[in-house]
């Protein structure tokens, strides 16, 4: 342990959130995945369906069984997902290696759905997602145990929720959303004196934030006037 209030130390003093302490497998998310900026069409994917899996249970739970949930749900491909119908629903509903919850299996079909329609609009699920990344005046000057847990939820994932849901997502609240945030690099929370903390930061310093594609938009326009 530190002296450091929401950080631990393994035996070798590598200093790291204390969330991740529970098992190896955690320790690595947190060190290579969490807080690290993404612009990848399927794992943003990914984590949108899998934090609203995770709704009442814990992150390490729905960790645990990530593997079996891409091999469920093809890889978290949003075109194959929003063709999945009932004899899809029961099928999942039968595999003991994911979450079996109806509503939010369901839930992650219509998601599907509505990413491809974001696709059709912005030009990726990225280019959206990246629209709601917050300013760094409206962040914490300091990442202290203290700071991150008063803000399980923050403006901009309370945007990002109210957007989602006007757009007929599910299972996005605004603290699901902000661990989304959280997870995929928009915000990082690595706490000061955490080793990885840095290290996130170089990497959002050399990340380039997807942008709508103007043109893709611009093209869907032009096919609605033509249907209309």
């Amino acid at each position: 342990m530190t002296d450091i209030q929401g950080l631990f130390a393994d035996d070798a003093g590598t200093a790291r959130c204390a969330w991740c302490e529970a098992t190896p497998l955690y320790r690595h998310y947190h060190d290579h995945e969490w807080g690290w900026p993404v612009a990848d069409e399927r794992r943003l994917f990914e984590k949108l369906c899998l934090e609203g899996f995770q709704a009442g249970l814990s992150w390490l739970t729905i960790l645990n069984k990530r593997e079996a949930f891409r091999r469920a749900f093809a890889e978290f491909d949003a075109e194959q997902v929003a063709a999945f119908d009932e004899a899809d629903v029961q099928r999942l509903l039968g595999d003991a290696g994911i979450v079996r919850h109806a509503g939010k299996i369901r839930s992650t079909i219509n998601n599907a759905q509505r990413a491809l329609e974001l696709r059709a609009e912005f030009g990726s699920l990225a280019a959206y997602v990246w629209r709601f990344e917050p300013a760094p005046a409206e962040r914490p000057k300091h990442l202290t145990h203290e700071a991150v847990r008063a803000m399980p939820a923050s403006p901009a994932s309370q945007a990002l929720s109210k957007d989602l849901r006007k757009r007929g997502w599910s299972f996005v609240g605004p603290t699901t959303m902000y661990a989304f945030m959280q997870a995929m690099g928009l915000v990082n929370d690595h706490l000061e004196g955490c080793h990885a903390r840095e290290a996130a930061l170089a990497a959002r310093a050399a990340f380039k934030v997807p942008r709508a594609d103007v043109s893709a938009a611009a093209a869907r326009i032009g096919i609605q006037r033509q249907r209309s």
